[in-house]
């Protein structure tokens, strides 16, 4: 194990007991469910906003996005510039919808237009894309403090994962949100500090980034092609970012859940637009810093001989046969540990640990909430009560982190952190967001609806499974790139039906 200084260690003990010492503290307000899942509509939008932030500014942005910049350029920004559109969306027509509703789970409404499969059938997409999402955070955390410390990947997750846990369940949303206000702070804090010393590591400074970074074409937003669907286009990546984005804010418990938590609607549609605010030049941050790195390694040649030898010998592989893009997400780790100074190395694990407990924290009280209310109350038993809905919605968070840390650990040894969450999210989205909107803007009946989900989920499994195919049958093969996955998936399902219903209406007249 490395040492680490005892100054670098008291922080982050400090910020880990903070943490469950938060969850304590709003432990005493958890006598109910509504309390336990929305702070009974107390949190100001200022807070909401940071909240929504922060579980936007996950591991996978934290680590992942500086990994993609590093080993390519920033095209995976443009999903950033993609979420003013989506959020305007939300904002005007989803926060009203939810708050008068009055439910706190975002998929009871699709029972009401089409039955109870299609609440079952939403709630199952939406479970296994929070695991997807916590297992990636899991397994980006453990990746950055393994080369912190030296301790075996399956240890860190299974620590960090406890102590998400023991927090998440005694504070519930009012401690979640709270902590993960202080958590947006400090990981943009720790962004900062990592890219003021990369910049000051450079021979010129802020200069020689610049000229590195645009003499390797660091900086471009991908091909502006139109016509070509089987790679990472601006286009093609907007399209993602805007479904993905309109997805996040229309139909995920995560957000939905928030929306109830707000003092009033106003407040509401305000957080969305403060997240937003936030999170676009921050990300462009973490892009920048994946740059800067490109261009430190440049100047720097023996930290990619080190990154190098390190990758080559988990993956077995012969150290000449590798590309940035297979290092790219080990490159920011070993910074901190070579080049960090003593003090600050503490508040920069803090941030790491604050960009994954902040969306697995959010993440385990939703899906907490949505077995509680549609699955539990539901199916199991309607007339629960105050203490057995507590003890319920205890052992749902308490299983959902155990099975996040188990998915992360599954995913040890991916390429990229970013890339395999984006494809995940993409397939399990994609099949809500059809659904959600046929049920949202058309007058589409429930056989219609049924057929147009499975058309959508068949079209799903097509874009997402067919790069398997031997060789022999490559004709049969998609030919998008799986960012296309959500935007085909969920135009698929949107658009087979509205043309059924409208087949019906003209069969019936």
């Amino acid at each position: 194990m490395h040492q680490m200084p005892f100054i670098d260690l008291a922080v982050i003990v400090i910020y880990l007991l903070c943490m469950i010492l938060t969850g304590l503290w709003f432990s005493r307000k958890n006598k109910n469910a509504a309390q336990f899942t929305t702070a009974s509509g107390t949190i100001p939008g200022w807070a909401l906003g940071l909240s929504l932030y922060a579980t936007f500014l996950s591991s996978n942005t934290f680590l992942g996005v500086p990994g993609k910049s590093f080993g390519s350029n920033w095209n995976a920004f443009v999903f950033s510039l993609s979420m003013p559109l989506a959020a305007f969306i939300a904002a005007k027509y989803f926060v009203p919808f939810y708050r008068h509703s009055g439910e706190v789970s975002a998929y009871t409404h699709l029972e009401r237009r089409f039955g109870p499969w299609a609440r079952t059938y939403a709630m199952v997409c939406f479970m296994l894309m929070q695991l997807a999402r916590m297992g990636t955070i899991f397994f980006g955390v453990a990746l950055a403090l393994q080369a912190l410390t030296g301790l075996e990947m399956r240890v860190i997750m299974t620590v960090t994962g406890g102590c998400i846990i023991i927090y998440t369940v005694l504070g519930g949303m009012e401690a979640v949100i709270w902590t993960e206000v202080l958590q947006g702070i400090v990981k943009t804090a720790g962004a900062l500090i990592i890219l003021a010393l990369v910049i000051t590591g450079m021979n010129n400074g802020i200069a020689d980034i610049f000229r590195i970074g645009m003499a390797n074409a660091k900086f471009s937003l991908g091909s502006f092609n139109p016509a070509d669907v089987s790679t990472s286009t601006f286009w093609v990546v907007l399209l993602y970012g805007f479904f993905i984005n309109l997805n996040n804010f229309g139909m995920d418990q995560n957000y939905v859940q928030r929306y109830h938590t707000a003092r009033s609607e106003k407040e509401a549609s305000r957080s969305i637009w403060l997240c937003v605010y936030w999170y676009v030049p921050v990300s462009m941050v973490f892009f920048f810093i994946g740059t800067a790195l490109f261009a430190y390694a440049q100047q720097h040649p023996e930290m990619i001989v080190t990154v190098k030898q390190q990758v080559a010998a988990e993956r077995h592989v012969a150290v000449e046969t590798l590309l940035p893009a297979d290092y790219g997400d080990k490159v920011l780790p070993w910074f901190m540990v070579t080049k960090v100074p003593k003090g600050l190395l503490g508040l920069i694990v803090a941030a790491i640990l604050s960009a994954a407990m902040s969306t697995v924290s959010s993440g385990m009280n939703s899906t907490a909430t949505v077995f509680l209310k549609d699955i539990y109350q539901r199916y199991i038993n309607p007339s629960s009560g105050p203490k057995n809905d507590m003890k319920v919605l205890y052992i749902a968070t308490t299983l959902t982190g155990l099975l996040a840390i188990f998915f992360g650990i599954s995913m040890i040894g991916v390429k990229s952190i970013l890339d395999i969450w984006w494809e995940l999210s993409g397939i399990f989205a994609g099949g809500m967001l059809g659904l959600f909107l046929l049920g949202i803007v058309s007058r589409t009946k429930n056989a219609a609806a049924i057929t147009a989900t499975v058309i959508g989920l068949l079209v799903i499994v097509w874009m997402s499974l067919s790069k398997y195919l031997p060789a022999a049958w490559e004709q049969w093969r998609s030919p998008m790139h799986v960012h296309l996955i959500i935007v085909v998936g969920t135009l698929s399902i949107f658009l087979a039906g509205m043309l059924l219903t409208r087949l019906q209406r003209e069969a019936t007249s």
